[in-house]
């Protein structure tokens, strides 16, 4: 079997932005070169290309000779963000309520199997884990609505969700509780095939997620 050669400087790209992602790296703190290179065992050249490809991105503020800042998530950042996962998952969630049958069951054992892992995650405490699971599960009913130019829309938004959620349940862990419940109600309302029922939830939903925020 054949392995995966990462290059170094992918490799400490892929590695911060996953600590970014998940709120290791929390907004507002600082990290740098130095410490990143002495984790990862590598030079500081290609950290200091992770951390230009981060800064373009907007996820990092580079301050030479003092280090990087996190940059924390924007009230004006969150609000876009819902604002645009209301508009795409409103039609993708219509859509998959009106599914073919074997189509329609198949999104159903998914969103299921993604539920049960969610519960799983938040039985473990692993909070960076519940936020990546809780963005694949709205992932995969913009996926289901069948529209490709929403669904790499909505992809540019996955990584901004799956961050937004890390820091909400990160300072409130009770919060996770509540959007589980949400998967839930939505999940069963595209079991039902009730697409007023949906687009009621997702917006309680992501109104929950802002008062997370």
């Amino acid at each position: 079997m054949q392995v995966e050669t990462v290059p170094v400087t992918e490799r400490a790209y892929r590695v911060v932005k996953e600590r970014l992602l998940s709120g290791e790296l929390v907004g507002g703190s600082m990290t740098s070169e130095g410490e990143i290179s002495a984790q990862l065992g590598i030079s500081r050249t290609p950290v200091r290309e992770a951390f230009l490809r981060l800064e373009a991105e907007g996820l990092l503020r580079l301050f030479p000779k003092r280090g990087a800042l996190v940059v924390p998530v924007s009230a004006v950042e969150a609000d876009d963000v819902l604002e645009a996962r209301l508009l795409v998952e409103t039609h993708a969630g219509r859509t998959a309520t009106e599914l073919p049958p074997a189509a329609h069951r198949r999104l159903v054992e998914l969103l299921s199997e993604l539920l049960a892992a969610q519960e799983g995650a938040v039985l473990d405490g692993d909070l960076a884990g519940y936020a990546a699971l809780d963005a694949r599960f709205h992932q995969e009913i913009v996926e289901a609505g069948g529209n490709e130019v929403l669904r790499r829309f909505s992809v540019g938004l996955r990584e901004r969700q799956q961050r937004m959620i890390a820091h909400s349940v990160r300072w409130d862990a009770s919060r996770v509780t509540v959007f589980v419940q949400g998967h839930r109600a939505l999940l069963d309302a595209i079991e039902q095939r009730d697409p007023a029922a949906f687009e009621r939830l997702i917006g309680e939903h992501l109104d929950d997620a802002r008062a997370g925020l």
